[in-house]
C-alpha cells in the first residue's frame, strides 16, 4: 500500500474508531490526512471501502497470528493460551481496529452483517482448536460456539477494562489475569 492510500487508511480507521463509522464524512478523512478528495476516491472508491479493507486486513492478521503461533504449540492447552495472549496483544496494538469492529457489528444493514462476519470468522478458527482439545480429551466436550466465543470474549473484556481504567494495557498482566480462568473452564 502506498503512503497517500495507508495515510488515508490510517486516519480513517482512527476516525471511524473516535466519532464511529457513520459520523465520520469523508471530508474529515482528507483533511486530516491532508489529501485531496479526489485522492481518496482514487484509492477507495467509497468511505464503505475503507471500512471493508479495515476487515480484511484484521481478520487476516488474527489468523496469521493464530496460525503461526499455534504451529509452534505442543498441546492444545498451549494453542488457547497463544490465543489468549494474541487476543490481548491485539487489544493493545489495535485498539482503533477492534472499537470500529465492535461499535458496527450490532444492526441490519450490511456494514453491520460484515462487522458480525468478521468477528465469527476470527471465533471459528478458536472453534477448530477446541474441536480439537475435544478429540484429545483436554477439554470437555460442550457446545464449541459458546466456548469459541467465551474465549473471545477475552478480546472485549480487555478492551472494556483498558477503556475502564483509562491507561495502556500491561499484556503479561491482562493475560495473567484471564488464561488461567479460560484453561479451567475448558478443562474437563
Amino acid at each position: 500500500m502506498n503512503r497517500t492510500k495507508r495515510r488515508i487508511f490510517n486516519t480513517a480507521v482512527k476516525l471511524f474508531s473516535s466519532k464511529g463509522y457513520q459520523s465520520t464524512s469523508v471530508e474529515e478523512i482528507t483533511a486530516i490526512a491532508g489529501v485531496a478528495k479526489g485522492s481518496l476516491y482514487y484509492h477507495f472508491s467509497k468511505k464503505e471501502d475503507i471500512l471493508y479493507m479495515l476487515l480484511d486486513e484484521g481478520v487476516k492478521l488474527i489468523k496469521n497470528n493464530i496460525e503461526i503461533k499455534t504451529k509452534k504449540c505442543k498441546n492444545v492447552t498451549e494453542k488457547i493460551r497463544a490465543i489468549i495472549l494474541i487476543e490481548v496483544k491485539i487489544v493493545v496494538k489495535y485498539e482503533d481496529f477492534l472499537n470500529v469492529i465492535f461499535s458496527q457489528m450490532f444492526g441490519k444493514e450490511d456494514i453491520n452483517i460484515k462487522c458480525k462476519e468478521a468477528v465469527i470468522e476470527c471465533i471459528k478458527e478458536i472453534e477448530k482448536i477446541i474441536r480439537e482439545g475435544i478429540a484429545t480429551g483436554e477439554f470437555y466436550s460442550g457446545n464449541v460456539e459458546a466456548m469459541a466465543s467465551a474465549i473471545f470474549g477475552v478480546t472485549c473484556s480487555s478492551l472494556i477494562y483498558r477503556n475502564r481504567i483509562e491507561k495502556v494495557l500491561d499484556v503479561n498482566d491482562i493475560y495473567e489475569n484471564y488464561v488461567d480462568a479460560a484453561i479451567k473452564a475448558l478443562r474437563p
